[in-house]
């Protein structure tokens, strides 16, 4: 049987510029587009202005992928498709997701990328370190510890790095000079590139980390992260925004500066991170890049930006009411095929944007399907770490621990903290290794769950397993039709899962 002909047949093109404006009922709703909500109206009054057509409603089976791709980073299993598809109650399904184990593991791994979590160099924290600080990340977010008490605690802890992991956030960074501190604090807090700022403005802003010091122990690698009250701090510090602040004798000026960024009044704190959510989520930031928030690079939607912001004071800093509002807006429900050519509707969301899988929830996806885990390796810095065989990649402790397969597609070294780091276009390599490599071939081939999917099903019940399991829908009638000419045995399912995993229907968020 020719494999690239099977492979044409199923692999469904989901770029928007192929898009057939044909409505499509796998990936489209023919459900009326209304507001959910003030998210909808803002966003709704901006397509109207700008005269945007936006996409039609996600189908039910596209909503339940999304869904759980974007929240916890791991796709349904065949079990849990046909029992949301039977009742597609979509606000109890975003309930549900918020409320399991994975999304803090999820999440924990996009704030270990954006806090520069690895043992090895150049951020070189070494294991006890970063394990230590990932575990406190994930059961801060686990317990939907407010985010200004979140922050609070990365900035001012003093301690050892082994023992209290939020000091760990002035250890990983490369440059822990003042000036280096400060551009740290605002790029991951303010979403600001304060390397850009004029050189008064950055020194200003240093001098608040001027008297972080540090000093090892006894212990192999421990280190202390401190207060240094000498010498002196000036009486009066200038902040971001140009306010002034007494420092009193012996203050850690740290404690001033935490203070006054996590204020309900501060112009950049509550934006900055309601802006990264929308971006993690829709693929795209209110304000592009999430990472460049200045006067010169605005907000698509200024009234939206500021509503979230609001919302999110509101609520005492509570990052899962945010989660909430954008999961459950028409907005983000759209579905991924656009219905208008103008160049502004994708800067206002007038559809969900298509995304190529985040290297760990890709190979965590293919190792669910077939039931074969993933060797996950560090071999710098010594000790050599290796992982179980059921570790799951989206909650590896530590982004010195990978495999070939993650760095191949684009995982991030975790050295800068910048969203840029993680690449996400799919490459020649990248194809290659998916239609040839051994490595795939062997989940396909040997996978436990596949196998036990094709000895417990025949037929038509295969085919449908097999798609729930891989595209979490059903086939369609046309879909069944072409697989049964390419007949029924074994060997025409093992290609006929092949063929789905190497579809862009698969590899891409949609």
């Amino acid at each position: 049987m020719n494999r690239f002909l099977l492979l044409a047949a199923f692999a469904a093109v989901l770029s928007a510029a192929d898009a057939p404006p044909a409505f499509s009922p796998t990936f489209e709703s023919r459900t009326p587009l209304v507001s959910k909500g003030k998210i909808d109206d803002l966003v709704f009054a901006r397509w109207k202005q700008l005269a945007i057509q936006p996409a039609n409603p996600a189908s039910d089976a596209a909503f339940l992928r999304r869904a759980y791709l974007d929240v916890i980073g791991t796709l349904p299993t065949a079990q849990e498709a046909t029992g949301f598809l039977a009742n597609p109650d979509r606000a109890a399904l975003i309930d549900r997701l918020l409320a399991r184990d994975e999304f803090p593991e999820y999440w924990a791994m996009k704030w270990s990328d954006l806090l520069r979590v690895k043992a090895e160099f150049p951020i070189n924290l070494w294991p006890n370190a970063a394990q230590a600080y990932y575990h406190w990340i994930r059961a801060s977010l686990a317990a939907n510890r407010p985010y200004d008490l979140f922050v609070r605690d990365l900035l001012t802890e003093s301690g050892s790095n082994f023992r209290d992991p939020p000091v760990n956030f002035y250890r990983a960074m490369q440059n822990r000079q003042p000036a280096g501190i400060a551009q740290t604090v605002a790029l991951t807090f303010m979403g600001v590139r304060a390397d850009q700022w004029p050189k008064e403005r950055l020194a200003q802003l240093a001098e608040f980390f001027s008297h972080v010091a540090y000093k090892e122990t006894g212990e192999w690698k421990e280190e202390i992260v401190y207060f240094n009250p000498q010498p002196a701090a000036s009486a009066t510090l200038t902040l971001p925004d140009g306010t002034q602040v007494r420092i009193a004798s012996g203050q850690d000026p740290r404690q001033a500066f935490a203070g006054w960024l996590t204020s309900p009044g501060n112009p950049w704190f509550a934006r900055a991170v309601v802006n990264r959510i929308w971006y993690w989520l829709s693929g795209r930031g209110i304000v592009q890049e999430p990472d460049d928030i200045r006067p010169g690079n605005p907000p698509s939607n200024p009234e939206l930006l500021a509503y979230l912001e609001k919302e999110l004071v509101a609520s005492k800093y509570d990052l899962t009411h945010i989660y909430r509002l954008i999961l459950n807006s028409s907005t983000y429900q759209l579905s991924s095929i656009p219905r208008s050519g103008k160049p502004e509707a994708a800067a206002n969301f007038a559809s969900y944007p298509l995304r190529r899988l985040d290297a760990e929830v890709l190979i965590d996806a293919l190792c669910q399907i077939s039931g074969l885990g993933e060797s996950y390796t560090s071999s710098i810095p010594e000790p050599i770490t290796f992982m179980p065989d059921n570790q799951r990649a989206i909650s590896l402790p530590d982004g010195s621990i990978g495999s070939a397969f993650l760095e191949l597609f684009g995982r991030p070294s975790r050295d800068t903290g910048m969203e840029s780091e993680r690449n996400s276009r799919l490459t020649d390599a990248q194809r290659l290794n998916l239609l040839n490599s051994t490595q795939i071939q062997r989940k396909i081939q040997q996978g436990p769950k596949l196998q036990a999917l094709m000895r417990e099903n025949r037929g038509q019940e295969l085919v449908d397993q097999l798609y729930l399991s891989i595209l979490s829908r059903k086939p369609t009638a046309g879909e069944s039709k072409q697989i049964a000419a390419h007949g029924r045995g074994q060997p025409a399912f093992v290609d006929l899962a092949w063929a789905l995993i190497n579809s862009a229907e698969f590899l891409y968020r949609h």
